[in-house]
């Protein structure tokens, strides 16, 4: 699916409008995508905050573009981030494949998280991968570029060794 399908998705739903009409000054701050190969239930988030008074609020497309209040932790106020992308998320996953093609994994593709986030004036992609064999991806996906600026291959049991570590 195109980026732009999901922007306009967002864009026609009644939620959205009433937001935008009430929050003139709420602007996008991240974007969430999980593309499921298992279960086929992919998800797409839109989050906008509201710097006036430190609310964000969340755009879930795959129920109708419900708006749901989003938990803030932190005093820092987000970046925000480009609608105006234009790239297809299969393209994204014919990357990861190609890039574990030439790193030489063997693994299947079982979910993908895409975090869509604006760090230092550019947009990326904070990538996780699952992958058979308890095996994850870590990467950066520079949006503009369409290039990865960093990709780990990690093992789900040496995650759970550093979180045991803290004990």
């Amino acid at each position: 699916m195109n980026f732009q399908f999901y922007v306009e998705k967002l864009k026609e739903s009644e939620d959205y409008k009433k937001f935008v009409k009430e929050k003139k000054g709420a602007f996008p701050c991240s974007g969430f995508f999980l593309i499921d190969k298992e279960e086929k239930k992919d998800k797409q988030h839109f989050d906008f905050y509201i710097k006036e008074n430190g609310k964000m609020f969340s755009f879930q497309l795959e129920n109708n573009a419900e708006m749901t209040p989003v938990d803030v932790k932190e005093q820092k106020i987000p970046a925000q981030i480009s609608l105006e992308h234009d790239f297809d998320f299969s393209d994204i996953e014919k990357m990861i494949e190609k890039k574990m093609e030439d790193e030489k994994m063997n693994n299947k593709i079982q979910k993908i998280l895409l975090s869509l986030q604006n760090v230092e004036d550019r947009d990326y992609f904070m990538v996780t991968v699952f992958i058979t064999q308890f095996g994850l991806i870590n990467a950066t996906i520079d949006i503009e570029k369409m290039e990865f600026k960093d990709f780990k291959k990690r093992n789900f049991f040496d995650m759970m060794n550093i979180l045991g570590k803290d004990k």
